[in-house]
């Protein structure tokens, strides 16, 4: 019987893209650059890349955050300091939220049923800063943010330390829910956990991770959990 819900944060509940967007739209403003589609579009893949390098322990999470605007600026030549550009955009991402269509709902249904938890990879203080905004913390029973652990998702490491935090915590009783086939995921193959993939686009899995359900609607996971 299904007791614990273990379920990611940005593209699952919360629109990361849309905030990213915005956000990154009023940084440049701010620095008086012109925010076009080419350059928006171009930081959204940049900075997926580096957050996949990082999953993969290859760099880390201070690389990561200033990576992402350092190979931006280089390609189209801007002339600013990424470290300056890092601070406006990291204080502009965490002043507002922008739900998946169906989030709320979907919390409140799902709180009434199992204990929920949030797992998410993000840089701590803006995590808690974009939950406060969007007020959905009394769904969960306990919250990991991987910048507070110290190992990121698919980090085994990282969902050991989770599965210890969970009174009673057995695998069998569990389930990981996400967006993210390389963290979510695979993070749940790693550690024998089943999961259940948010798939909106009806992506191909392309062999990166093996979901045990996929679904492509927030208003349809809670008929799919009441039947694991």
């Amino acid at each position: 019987m299904l007791k614990n819900v273990l379920i990611d944060l940005d593209d699952t509940i919360l629109d990361f893209k849309k905030s990213e967007r915005v956000a990154l739209t009023d940084t440049l403003t701010q620095l008086g650059l012109i925010p076009t589609d080419e350059i928006l579009s171009r930081y959204h893949v940049i900075n997926r890349e580096q957050w996949e390098l990082l999953e993969r322990g290859e760099i880390t999470r201070e690389e990561v955050l200033i990576r992402r605007f350092s190979l931006l600026f280089e390609e189209y030549h801007l002339p600013v300091q990424a470290e300056t550009v890092k601070a406006i955009y990291e204080q502009l991402l965490g002043n507002g939220h922008f739900f998946i269509d169906g989030a709320v709902e979907m919390l409140q249904e799902l709180a009434a049923s199992y204990n929920l938890y949030l797992v998410t990879n993000g840089t701590a203080y803006i995590q808690h800063r974009r939950l406060e905004s969007a007020g959905i913390l009394p769904y969960f029973t306990d919250i990991f943010i991987s910048h507070e652990i110290g190992f990121n998702k698919p980090d085994k490491r990282y969902f050991e330390h989770c599965f210890v935090h969970i009174p009673d915590f057995k695998k069998e009783t569990a389930v990981i829910i996400g967006d993210s086939l390389s963290s979510d995921i695979r993070g749940g193959n790693t550690v024998g956990v089943r999961t259940c993939w948010f798939n909106p686009t009806h992506s191909n899995t392309n062999g990166v991770a093996k979901p045990d359900y996929e679904f492509d609607s927030l208003q349809a996971l809670p008929e799919l959990l009441r039947q694991l």
